[in-house]
């Protein structure tokens, strides 16, 4: 569907929702939620980020309603919360402080019994102390565990089980009452080892991962929610010719803002008095100040670090800056990357499958024990945990639970969103937003960067490059002549004059006389002389003769230059060279992209000659010139046939049909323009050093997703049998299972280190 999802006030058109959710523990619930929100009429897209435990949710307003989406959450066994797109990530950070400080609890409660029931374990079976009532006092202590610290597993164990959709709680429950089950069995004389002990271990050490990997999710998410924490709080505004000072949230559009030296810009806007040294790293990533005067744009919560401002608001709330990065990071962070396909339909019966093996495992042990116990009798001469020595049932019991509880679905669940949202946040950090997770991955296969000329490789405005001397004038008298005789027209080669003249210092001086003669020049009185500036047909015109520097002019139109004569008094004194110049570090960029492997390739609706000394100077061999704006796609479209996925390069407005056509588009935005609807990566930055720092982020995302879906698959790959053959102590199961989810996140967060 169309990336841009219409607004709710167009009837039947489709609107989207964010939800909050509480109560997942892996993947599984994950999946259960997506499958129970696909399954509602109206509803047309679904992406569950369990990390970050938020829905989207693409619906018909008319078919159902809000209440009606939480209404099949709750259905399934699970909590959901809309959330505002605005302030979401706020809230999100507040739902994480709290579920941190709920599983910290949680696990604190339990290690309060553990601990002291392991040292009287300890006690009791190493040092031979004999404890009155032992067995009773363990049944107690390991039900205080269990009732107290583990009923949120227990009821979320039970809810997913009631709904058909078995999650990892279920796993652990089902482990540690198994084990648990031994205690009153033992007290009862049926012969077999009583295990609460260890069914005590496994839920505290159970408790104890999901509070580190609570933690580590919320670092994965971080980034952005320390994007929006740098936004102003008030802002100082006019309100009948007095400044008064209001909360964020009451700014409206027209208001005209103060901002002293030092304060942060309230929200985005236009300055419409004043100049200052803006501080826009948080948009950019750049850290040296740009200069902001009357007409410019700024960013909400960049920092005026010199100079005061008037600044009239233009865009508050989901409009502004900010609330556009969230939505695209979003968007990111919920897509789905295609190498997690397979990941996700391991996920789905994944739950079941381990059940099924655990009492595999059971039956083997009970029926065929020979092979399983000649196993635990060499590997207990180097395992203390191993003991052959136990009954046939305790060592069934002893393997099946460890299978149950060595599982993990998380870290598969957490392979690919961490890993976006670590590098999306990273991302949006450097004034790169990614919108589309299958750009990640597709962009490990581009093998052509197509680069569209004009505002892109180039700064898209005419600039002053040549300036030739034919007289016994100089420089500043040339462009003094120029500058104040232009300053009268509104061309943009004029402009571009008359900047050249102010960059040297020359402030234009009143004309007289002034006439402008379209497509070839202009003609005036400056300091009293007859100054004519334009083309060979205006001196033609004048009848200047200008025979004897038409070599000059020959060699500027060779590097397609435009040329503006300039005669003063009848007589030709100068030349002027225009172009549209490169961009700052363009060269740089095409190189560094050429010594990564790519093919670069330059498109232009310029004709051959001037595209071709464009492309000489950054260094791009092929050229597609003379491409009007609506054949731009068809060009993207036959390179496709040609050399496989390409990716496109543009301003995002005229090249808005090819950065479709692209397999991954990447558009330059422009101050707070990022809603570019038509790309999968916007650089806020214009220069091109972006798109080789957008290029190396996605390298190393998708790196990250590989090693992480290579290291849970390799967990689970490994664990599994080790503990159906009797190697793992249940109690060691859930830190392992912890650890592989630990590790998954901790292997994202390292992207924080990529250079870009």
């Amino acid at each position: 569907m169309d990336k841009d999802i219409l607004s709710n006030d167009q009837t039947g058109a489709p609107t989207t929702a964010t939800l909050a959710l509480s109560g997942m523990s892996c993947a599984s619930c994950a999946r259960s939620i997506e499958k129970a929100l696909s399954g509602q009429e109206g509803v047309t897209e679904v992406s569950v980020n369990f990390p970050a435990e938020q829905a989207r949710v693409v619906y018909r307003p008319e078919a159902l309603s809000l209440e009606d989406l939480t209404a099949a959450v709750a259905e399934a066994g699970y909590r959901a919360t809309p959330i505002d797109e605005a302030g979401g990530e706020e809230e999100s950070g507040d739902r994480n402080a709290e579920a941190v400080a709920e599983a910290r609890r949680r696990m604190i409660m339990a290690w309060s019994i553990n601990l002291p029931m392991m040292a009287i374990m300890v006690a009791h079976m190493f040092f031979g102390l004999h404890i009155p009532g032992y067995h009773g006092l363990m049944v107690v202590l390991a039900f205080g565990v269990i009732a107290l610290a583990g009923r949120e597993t227990l009821v979320s164990a039970y809810k997913s089980v009631r709904h058909r959709a078995a999650n990892m709680d279920a796993l652990i429950a089902l482990g540690t009452l198994a084990a648990f089950a031994t205690g009153p069995l033992a007290l009862f004389g049926l012969g077999i080892d009583n295990y609460t002990g260890v069914a005590a271990m496994i839920l505290a050490f159970h408790l104890l991962g999901r509070y580190i990997e609570v933690r580590a999710r919320g670092r994965a998410g971080q980034a952005i929610r320390e994007l929006l924490e740098l936004g102003a709080k008030t802002a100082r505004i006019l309100r009948d010719d007095r400044e008064v000072e209001v909360p964020i949230r009451d700014l409206q559009k027209g208001d005209i803002a103060m901002v002293r030296p030092g304060e942060k810009i309230p929200a985005d806007g236009v300055v419409v008095e004043g100049r200052g040294l803006i501080d826009e790293s948080m948009v950019t990533g750049e850290s040296i100040p740009v200069l902001r005067q009357v007409d410019d744009e700024v960013v909400g919560a960049t920092i005026n670090q010199d100079g005061g401002l008037k600044i009239r608001i233009t865009r508050v709330g989901q409009e502004s800056f900010l609330a556009q990065v969230v939505k695209m990071v979003r968007e990111a962070q919920a897509s789905r990357v295609p190498i997690q396909v397979f990941a996700d339909r391991v996920t789905s019966f994944f739950v079941p499958a381990v059940i099924g093996l655990s009492l595999l495992t059971f039956v083997v042990w009970l029926a065929f024990p020979t092979y399983p116990q000649a196993v635990a009798a060499w590997a207990g001469r180097f395992l203390p945990w191993v003991n052959p020595e136990l009954g046939r049932l305790s060592l069934a019991l002893f393997a099946a639970v460890a299978v149950m509880v060595i599982a993990c679905p998380c870290a598969l669940g957490l392979a690919t969103p961490t890993a976006l949202m670590v590098g999306s946040g990273m991302g949006a950090r450097h004034g790169i937003l990614i919108r589309s997770g299958e750009a990640i991955e597709l962009m490990r296969e581009i093998k052509t960067i197509v680069f569209d000329k004009t505002g892109t490789l180039t700064r898209g405005q005419p600039a002053v490059t040549d300036v030739r001397i034919l007289a016994d004038l100089d420089q500043e008298a040339i462009l003094r002549y120029a500058g104040s005789l232009e300053d009268n027209s509104e061309h943009p080669l004029a402009r571009a004059v008359v900047e050249k003249a102010r960059e040297h210092g020359i402030e234009p001086q009143p004309a007289t006389d002034f006439q402008a003669t379209g497509g070839r020049g202009v003609a005036g009185r400056v300091d009293g002389r007859r100054v004519v500036i334009g083309t060979r047909e205006m001196m033609q015109e004048e009848k200047i003769d200008f025979a004897s520097v038409e070599d000059q002019i020959q060699a500027l139109e060779d590097e397609a230059k435009s040329t503006m004569l300039i005669a003063v008094d009848g007589r030709i004194v100068g030349l002027l060279g225009l172009a549209d110049t490169l961009k700052d570090g363009s060269a740089e960029a095409v190189e560094k992209l050429k010594g990564m492997g790519f093919a670069v390739v330059m498109i232009s609706g310029d004709n051959q000659r001037t595209a071709r000394a464009i492309a000489d100077q950054v260094g791009i061999k092929k050229v597609l010139a003379g491409v009007m704006p609506d054949r731009k796609a068809a060009e993207i479209r036959e390179l496709q046939k040609q050399s496989g996925l390409v990716a496109m390069v543009g301003d995002g407005i005229n090249d808005a049909p090819a950065l479709a056509q692209a397999d991954v588009g990447i558009a330059l935005g422009t101050g707070t323009d990022v809603a570019i609807e038509s790309s999968d990566i916007t650089l806020v930055r214009g220069d091109l050093q972006a798109v080789v720092g957008a290029v190396k982020l996605s390298r190393a995302t998708f790196r990250k997703i590989r090693q992480n879906l290579f290291w849970a698959f390799f967990y689970n790959v490994v664990a599994i049998p080790t503990a159906m053959l009797g190697l793992l102590h249940p109690a060691m199961a859930p830190v392992a299972m912890a650890l592989s989810s630990i590790t998954v996140v901790a292997n994202s967060l390292t992207l924080q280190r990529q250079k870009i």
